[in-house]
């Protein structure tokens, strides 16, 4: 069976046995992912997750079992843990709070989170710097000489229920705005194309002077260029969006996002190999990989062109005040 090499990361690696510390076990990994979409369906991204860890794990000849839970009273999340059915668990969406994190850790179960939260020093996790992500983005966007700049975060169900990198994005870029000494406007949002057109909307007409955006948001991406489409503003030339997006999502847009990639791929086997270090380790103190994915300059960001009358008037002196000049 070929085996990935050693991760210095994770220390995973050829001497890893996916069976575990006793050499047996199910030979199955569990993963806890809720379906984030509108009608409780997965995205995009999410499906990307999912079989980049499903890849990820045959690789150890494991299989995978999928769970949505969103709550450690799901039954399937109790299934999975308390019939033992898997050798490990990787938990995902991760809020602020989260008491499957919370069954997991007093149950002494071996788990892992793609994403981090309060008891990030306890847990093995990987996760991407949101914070600072979304603090590039806005040093990009004032690097051009935009002034005002809005934030499109993930919905208002997703953040007020405490899920972490929305929480995580809006920090970020709330500091970069005090550093640039910017009137921060941030402003929740659905996962859909209708949800982005709306909030583009209420941009303009909250401060019709707005010249950009950062945006988590990559399902209302198209939505949000349309609602510009829609107010006669070109991007990059009157507009410029900037965020943190998939590169299929990125780049089908027109024109392609300049965007931070999510690598979901690169997650996804970086979780799976903290996992099994996990379970042929269980005294090693956890791994933690924090990603920070360079921003990739693409189309959509251009030079700031302040919207016409929304400039401040120059005070010039009056004349009369100096009677011994030439005018």
């Amino acid at each position: 069976m070929t085996r990935p090499p050693d991760d210095p990361r994770t220390g995973a690696g050829p001497s890893a046995d996916p069976r575990g510390p006793a050499g047996g076990g199910t030979h199955t990994l569990g993963l806890v992912y809720p379906p984030a979409g509108r009608g409780h369906d997965y995205t995009g991204m999410q499906l990307a997750f999912i079989g980049g860890v499903a890849e990820a794990a045959t690789t150890y000849d494991h299989d995978l079992l999928l769970s949505p839970a969103d709550q450690a009273s799901d039954p399937s999340f109790r299934r999975m843990i308390d019939g033992r059915r898997v050798d490990g668990v990787i938990v995902m969406e991760i809020r602020l709070e989260d008491d499957r994190v919370e069954h997991l850790a007093k149950a002494g179960f071996p788990f892992v989170t793609i994403g981090r939260n309060s008891r990030a020093e306890e847990t093995g996790w990987v996760d991407l710097d949101f914070a600072g992500l979304a603090r590039g983005c806005v040093y990009h966007l004032a690097d051009l000489g935009h002034r005002r700049i809005a934030f499109v975060n993930r919905s208002e169900e997703l953040f007020e229920s405490g899920y972490g990198f929305a929480h995580l994005g809006l920090e970020g870029y709330t500091k970069a705005m005090a550093e640039q000494v910017l009137t921060p406007h941030a402003y929740l949002c659905g996962d859909e194309v209708a949800a982005g057109e709306a909030v583009l909307e209420q941009i303009l007409l909250d401060d019709p002077a707005t010249t950009s955006l950062v945006t988590l948001n990559e399902a209302a991406l198209e939505g949000l260029y349309r609602g510009l489409t829609r107010h006669g503003r070109r991007v990059p030339r009157d507009f410029s969006v900037v965020g943190v997006a998939a590169g299929r999502w990125a780049e089908q847009v027109n024109p392609q996002l300049t965007a931070a990639e999510i690598p979901a791929k690169e997650m996804s086997r970086v979780a799976v190999d903290l996992m099994m270090r996990r379970l042929t380790s269980p005294g090693s103190p956890p791994r933690h990989v924090l990603l920070k994915p360079l921003i990739s300059l693409r189309a959509s960001t251009g030079p700031c062109r302040p919207v016409p009358g929304s400039e401040p008037d120059l005070d010039f002196p009056d004349l009369e005040d100096f009677p011994d000049s030439d005018f």
